[in-house]
């Protein structure tokens, strides 16, 4: 027996990416609904054309902005994907496959695959970067202010189907430039609340054991030249949230 299937996504301008995103998600979904934060470009436009119930709200953070969408939902099972992120055909067949068994299990997983400047990252640690995105409906919710995770009861063990979301980051390196600062100085800030210190030790050697573990251990060189520059800023990553959590502690060491 066929059960109906909610898909959730939150947008803000995201015309670029929401158009190809819908088109494979209304492949399997009964419902679409988006949860925009008011959006200036043509997100509402494209979402519309649709069908999808388009909901404007001011950003309340990523788990509180998913976990309305997630409320507002009226299938059997969510689905939840990113604006920049969309299902491949494998995947589409195999949902489609679930959901016409009435959907066995209660919570699915999938690879994610990235691709990073027009280049399919496969190692680096970022394939396979498994993500659990579907549900029966009521028996999850996102939790976390930075990096939002799925919540579930611990007695579930998600199936996993073949097939990968397609997931488009960046298209170029000055947006991961961009995105980077923004997260590092969010991690330091939370990192900093909850009392954690930054050690000469750890910002020095943790951008240097990033860059070995992803680029050697993970087989990133395997990648080539966008494979060493995403090693490398995943190394800055560390190095950033590390100085900006070092001068946290000092402007507090300073009052």
């Amino acid at each position: 027996m066929s059960c109906s299937l909610s898909a959730v996504i939150i947008t803000k301008n995201e015309e670029k990416n929401i158009g190809k995103c819908l088109e494979a998600l209304s492949k399997v979904s009964d419902e679409i609904i988006v949860i925009d934060s008011l959006s200036t470009d043509k997100t509402e436009e494209i979402c519309l054309s649709y069908k999808a119930q388009f909901i404007k709200r001011p950003f309340a953070g990523y788990s509180a902005t998913k976990n309305h969408g997630n409320s507002l939902a009226k299938g059997d099972f969510i689905i939840s994907i990113d604006a920049d992120e969309i299902l491949s055909e494998e995947l589409i067949s195999n949902i489609l496959e679930e959901k016409s068994k009435g959907f066995p299990q209660t919570i699915y997983r999938f690879n994610r695959l990235t691709n990073y400047c027009g280049t399919w990252i496969k190692h680096c640690g970022w394939y396979p970067d498994t993500k659990t995105r579907l549900w029966k409906n009521g028996i999850a919710n996102w939790e976390g202010s930075i990096h939002e995770t799925l919540s579930y009861p611990k007695e579930l063990s998600p199936t996993h189907l073949s097939g990968d979301i397609l997931h488009f980051s960046f298209h170029s390196i000055e947006q991961h430039l961009n995105v980077m600062n923004k997260y590092t100085t969010l991690m330091a800030e939370e990192a900093f609340n909850k009392g954690k210190k930054a050690s000469m030790f750890k910002l020095i050697f943790s951008p240097l054991f990033k860059f070995i573990k992803k680029y050697f251990f993970q087989k990133g060189f395997l990648d080539g030249y966008y494979g060493f520059i995403v090693c490398v800023l995943s190394a800055f990553y560390a190095f950033f949230k590390f100085i900006k959590l070092r001068r946290l502690q000092q402007i507090n060491n300073n009052q």
